[in-house]
């Protein structure tokens, strides 16, 4: 465990180093959209006191296209039901039956926690005017996104100039993302962990690992505030840090996926190995409900990935696509490499391929061509199924169900595949490099490559920091584990005095 602090810690002060100096170099230059977009009011009012008025005067009119919103609200429909009942099923399915209702619990109590949190301070915290690596306190309790003596909603920006959303539906798309995220870290400590010590944990996570990520990442001010040449370089010093460097992140490979895989390998170490790991046979107790789930999170990837366009055009049709592909490529690659391995392919192979390749074409979702997702696809089905396999025994920790190696080795692998091709040499849509032309075009392949490894190296290291601290925290206050004789008879009964099933 000493080494393990002084790892994250000497890596945390070498990126802050290097980030310091790419920050600065990124600063002279226009930023590239990666994600979803900036609080709204501080994009509309911001250019305006710094443009001159001319510039002001032409900016487009603001215009909120139905079609646009009824995709944002079936995509954040689509999300929800990634979590619950998605990735309840699909974990519920893999524990031994004694847990299989705790599991459930801690997915669904942990998102309804979140959504909760969001609307308090997250979304302040994530998506408003701050510094490069935190918001602000302008939306607490959202305040200010709804106007009731007038009955208007304040807009957010997407990624057309000219184009709004309601904020309030950026703000309920965004909640479903934080909320996931956190029900995602649950697969990796389950079958020993506290009830109460999960959701205090879920809370310290969330507002110094997830929102900060998601703010350097995501957070900027929107294409409507790039009124003029004169105004590019104040307009990107307000952005995330990682969003300065240029780092692409489309639907959540860093922010989401490797994000939450550090913290559920950090709570493996910290909270121990089950009773009887390596010893005892502890197969899944439900493959049928673990398909299920698999399932209903593809289904719901299409809301997660494509609703990242954040409007109902070519950039969703190409992400929706994508994520399509990919996830297919990934279901044959991991049951052809279990096939050379064991001899045979099996269910739970498939599902796990079909996760894996969802996870790695988040990130690359809308950001890559159709030639560049079969690839990614086809690499996190291989890649994901040595990180179950031969990476987890050489990590040694009991990651009950393999979120580092399918979620961290699949988001890692996604993202660095991103900055590849992306590039439209590779067939891949390239990223704007202006936003005040909206010109398009594609950086050096390996110069994306590198932004995009740096972007991974902050979130690995900021999330394994704070969820060391965050665990410690939580370990010295009410503790992590359940006594060893509740662990033995099941959670369902001792944590929550129910059953899953009755005989």
């Amino acid at each position: 465990m000493k080494k393990l602090i002084a790892i994250l810690a000497l890596g945390l002060a070498a990126l802050g180093s290097v980030g310091a100096a790419h920050a600065q170099d990124a600063a002279a230059s226009a930023p590239v959209a990666s994600a979803p977009a900036a609080d709204a009011s501080a994009a509309a009012a911001t250019p305006a006191a710094v443009a001159a008025p001319a510039a002001a005067a032409s900016a487009p009119v603001e215009t909120v296209n139905k079609g646009d919103v009824s995709w944002m609200l079936v995509s954040t429909a689509l999300v929800i039901m990634m979590s619950i009942p998605g990735l309840a099923l699909f974990y519920g399915g893999l524990v031994r039956s004694k847990n299989m209702l705790s599991v459930l619990m801690q997915v669904f109590v942990t998102f309804s926690l979140i959504v909760v949190l969001w609307v308090v301070y997250g979304y302040s915290l994530a998506f408003t005017e701050g510094n490069a690596f935190i918001g602000g306190f302008s939306r607490l309790f959202l305040n200010g996104v709804f106007d009731p003596a007038t009955g208007n909603f304040a807009t957010a920006a997407t990624f057309s100039k000219g184009v709004v959303l309601p904020e309030i539906v950026f703000v309920v798309f965004q909640a479903t993302f934080a909320a996931i995220t956190c029900g995602l870290i649950v697969g990796s400590f389950a079958e020993r962990i506290k009830f109460s010590a999960v959701l205090m944990f879920m809370v310290l996570w969330f507002t110094f690992s997830y929102t900060p990520i998601a703010h350097m990442v995501w957070f900027w001010m929107g294409p409507d505030a790039y009124t003029g040449k004169g105004v590019v370089d104040a307009m990107n010093a307000k952005a995330g840090l990682l969003w300065q460097w240029g780092a692409l992140d489309f639907a959540g490979g860093t922010v989401v996926h490797i994000n939450a895989a550090v913290a559920g390998l950090v709570g493996a170490y910290m909270v121990g190995k089950r009773i009887g790991y390596g010893k005892e046979s502890m197969p899944p107790h439900s493959l049928t409900l673990t398909m299920v789930g698999a399932s209903l999170l593809w289904v719901g990837w299409f809301g997660f990935n494509a609703g990242s366009a954040l409007e109902a055009g070519n950039s969703a049709a190409l992400a929706f696509l994508n994520t399509f592909s990919a996830t297919a490529v990934a279901v044959l690659a991991w049951c052809t490499g279990e096939a050379l391995l064991k001899g045979k392919a099996s269910m739970l192979g498939a599902a796990s391929g079909a996760v894996a390749g969802l996870v790695a074409i988040t990130p690359a979702a809308g950001n890559v061509g159709i030639v560049g997702a079969l690839v990614v696809g086809a690499a996190a089905g291989f890649i994901c199924l040595w990180g179950v396999t031969g990476l987890k025994k050489i990590l040694g920790a009991d990651d009950t169900l393999d979120v580092f190696g399918v979620h961290g080795i699949g988001g890692i692998t996604g993202a660095l595949l991103t900055g590849i091709f992306n590039s439209q040499s590779l067939g891949g849509p390239g990223l704007v490099t202006d936003w005040v032309t909206g010109a398009v075009g594609s950086n050096g392949i390996f110069d994306q490559l590198l932004i995009q490894a740096k972007a991974v190296g902050v979130t690995v290291v900021w999330s394994g920091v704070v969820s060391l601290i965050a665990y410690k925290i939580v370990d010295m206050t009410i503790g992590l584990r359940v006594p060893e004789e509740e662990e033995r008879e099941g959670l369902d009964i001792t944590s929550h005095g129910e059953t899953a099933y009755h005989n």
